[in-house]
Formats: C-alpha cells, structure tokens, sequence
C-alpha cells in the first residue's frame, strides 16, 4: 500500500542521529533542496525505529554509533518488521570500516555516505534512495567493489548478464565512471551530458543488465572489467 503523504510533500526524510549539531546541519541543507523535507528527528536508535514506524517517511538517514540502539540494528530491526517496505534507509558515518558497510548492506540499507562528504552527495543519496536506487559513498565504493571482484569464485558464468556488445559506447562511458563512485553529477560534468541524459543511461544500462540499482551496475563492471 503506498503512503500518499510522501507524493504530495515530495521526498519525506527522518533524521537519526545523537549530535544535534549534525542533525541541525542535514535539515538546514535538505530542506532547502526542491522536492525533500524533513519531517523528524531522533537522537538514538530505539527513536529513530520509533519515529520511522510512526511518520512512515520514504527515506531515514541514519547515523552508526548511536545511544541504546545503533544504526545497523536499528535498519535491521525495521527490515526485519516489514518498515523497510515504506522506507529507505541511508547510513551516515564518520567510520569508513568495510564490515559497517557490509552489515549496512545486509540490513537493508540503501546507500552508505561519510558524514565529511560533499552535502551533494548526500542529496543524491536521498533522491537515489527514495526511487528505490543504492548509493554508496565514492569514498568506500571503489575499494568495496574490489574486494568483491577479487573474493568472487566462477569467473565466467556470473559475469555474463548480458550481451557486452548490447552497450552503446556513452553507456559504456557512464558505466565505467559509475564503477569509481562518481556521482550522477560528475558523470554528466565528466561526459559534458545533461544531468536527465545520464539518468536516461543508467536506466537502460539497469534494463540491458538486468540489475536493480547502481551498486550493482558498479559491480558488473569490476567483474566484467569495465572500469
């Protein structure tokens, strides 16, 4: 059942974090962005799933090392109640530690920034996740798909999605620059595209590979060499 609140105030976005200095600092930005606004606060983890559970907004933003309850348990526990079916949850740290990211993953998460990221990046972490997109921030996203293109076992038969011949060669141009955690942004700076041309892109390059997101367009391309 879709909550109709979130289409008529655009993207409706929780806040959970134990510093209301940070807090302060993601709603002064996100509520200046067309489109999102932010609907409530936690300083803990067993009040975010609280809050989240009763504003049902379509992305939670999530900090790690909270009071009572941290943010990996917290995603999980939403998860593991169904909530995640209303809401996405996007983990913001200070720790760029590849288990967090791990576990933020297996949880449920939809994306992983670090808290000193460029507050654009954060914007687009919002936005991707509302769509039901992943992101993960540039700085972990490159060493993570690395470790993964190297622990990965069966070279041949999981690579071949599709047909490599079946990408055009700007798709294949947003792929690779996708595969080194660039931004949507960065891309269409990069490529000297239109921000709606790279997201054109990526959505038939999601359709020709079968994938659901860009975490996983990312992967393809370290297993398939594409980056």
């Amino acid at each position: 059942m879709t909550d109709d609140r979130a289409g008529a105030a655009g993207i409706r976005v929780v806040l959970a974090d134990d510093q209301e200095a940070v807090r302060s600092a993601y709603r002064f930005f996100l509520d200046r962005q067309p489109g999102i606004s932010v609907v409530g606060e936690a300083r803990d983890g067993v009040e975010a799933v609280r809050t989240v559970r009763h504003l049902r907004p379509d992305v939670a933003i999530f900090d790690i090392r909270m009071p009572t309850l941290d943010g990996l348990e917290a995603t999980a526990q939403l998860r593991s109640s169904g909530d995640l079916e209303h809401t996405r949850v996007v983990i913001a740290t200070t720790f760029d530690l590849d288990e967090y990211v791990d576990t933020a993953l297996a949880n449920g998460a939809s994306g992983f920034i670090l808290k000193d990221t460029d507050p654009a990046l954060l914007v687009e972490a919002v936005r991707a996740a509302a769509v039901g997109d992943a992101l993960i921030s540039p700085a972990v996203t490159v060493r993570l798909l690395r470790r993964l293109a190297e622990t990965r076992t069966g070279a041949a038969g999981d690579v071949s999605v599709t047909d490599p011949g079946r990408l055009s060669d700007r798709e294949e141009d947003v792929v690779a620059l996708v595969a080194v955690g660039r931004t949507n942004q960065e891309i269409a700076d990069t490529l000297h595209l239109s921000l709606s041309t790279v997201k054109t892109h990526l959505a038939s390059v999601q359709t020709r590979l079968s994938v659901r997101n860009r975490v996983e367009i990312a992967a393809w391309a370290w297993r398939t060499g594409r980056r």
